[in-house]
């Protein structure tokens, strides 16, 4: 497949879980709540944890922004439901590692949060895509 090709489709997982967000809402009893926003570009997520015995049993979200950190929000969530909570922090330091561009462990499969790989050419998104991890790493901590 080209370049040009995997770029499209990159472009269409995002732009599909942008317009068909997974996991979207909240959970309301015993859910770890985190609320984070990124004040240079207006970004804003509130997250809701359900995790047990340290499993991630559920995870959804809300909030706003652009496509790419709306749709950051949704591959994570669905990324780190089941996982414990040790994998869930080792998913986003990878993820984390992706977007500076740096090596990163081939450990998971990353379904389509691979699709965001080529945010890494512009930092001024980097923030953007890493703010529902940051909210992640923060709740589960």
């Amino acid at each position: 497949m080209s370049f040009n090709n995997l770029d499209q489709l990159y472009r269409s997982v995002i732009m599909d879980h942008y317009k068909n967000p997974r996991n979207k809402g909240s959970l309301e009893e015993d859910a770890v709540t985190i609320d984070m926003n990124n004040p240079t570009c207006g970004d804003r997520i509130h997250l809701t944890l359900k995790v047990t015995d340290g499993i991630v049993e559920d995870a959804k979200f809300d909030g706003e922004g652009c496509s790419i950190s709306m749709s950051s929000a949704s591959m994570m969530t669905q990324l780190i439901k089941g996982k414990k909570v040790e994998e869930a922090i080792e998913l986003s330091d990878i993820f984390s590692k992706m977007m500076m561009g740096e090596e990163y462990s081939d450990k998971y499969d990353l379904e389509d949060v691979e699709a965001l790989q080529g945010v890494s050419q512009f930092p001024a998104r980097i923030k953007c895509a890493t703010l529902a991890w940051k909210a992640m790493e923060k709740g589960v901590k």
